[in-house]
């Protein structure tokens, strides 16, 4: 999943009504995964300048980033940070955590070649799902455009389904986040085919 679909959907499951001080710690965790890809992006693009096809095809392949990466999606470390924040009764934290979590399950069923060892650093294992979020070559085009609708519609309903003003302004944000991840995919995108 892009990463602004994150925050939608664990907010829709995880997010209640009556507990809107718990919004902003789950949309942290559902984003937090996903921190060291964009670090890794401005390293590589702004500061060792490669182009994108050189990036996804090899850069982001690299043993260390992938340790990073994987670090961050590892259900193990995540499920013990999880269980240390509720054992010690910090809700918040606890909110984090689980969210962080639903990330995990998330991108195992939506990644194929580009997966995670979601089980770092016990095992090395990836799991290549038999569909992709952005690959058309695994019904990317197909997952992207639902994708894109369960964002709207969710967006929607958490609008409604909350009135503090600062979830309907981390709502806001996220929505704000996918446009321009959307409009950067694009962007990106014509200039790699241009390129070629």
């Amino acid at each position: 999943m892009n990463t602004p679909a994150h925050a939608v959907a664990n907010l829709l499951i995880l997010g209640r009504k009556g507990k809107p001080h718990l919004a902003w710690p789950i949309v942290a965790g559902a984003i937090l995964p996903d921190v060291p890809m964009f670090v890794f992006y401005a390293v590589v693009k702004l500061g060792e300048r490669l182009p994108e096809r050189e990036i996804w095809s090899h850069a982001y392949y690299r043993p260390g980033w992938q340790a990073v990466f994987d670090g961050f999606h590892s259900l193990p470390l995540i499920a013990l940070c999880l269980l240390v924040a509720w054992r010690l009764g910090a809700e918040r934290w606890t909110a984090l955590f689980a969210s962080m979590a639903l990330h995990v399950p998330e991108d195992f069923f939506l990644h194929h070649e580009d997966g995670h060892r979601h089980f770092f650093p016990f095992s090395d294992w990836r799991f290549a799902s038999p569909v992709s979020y952005w690959d058309p070559a695994y019904h990317g085009t197909l997952i992207g455009g639902l994708e894109a609708l369960m964002v709207i519609f969710g967006s929607l309903f958490l609008w409604r389904r909350y009135e503090a003003r600062f979830v309907r302004a981390a709502i806001a944000a996220v929505g704000g986040l996918y446009a321009l991840f959307f409009v950067f995919a694009l962007v990106t995108w014509a200039d790699g085919l241009a390129a070629n």
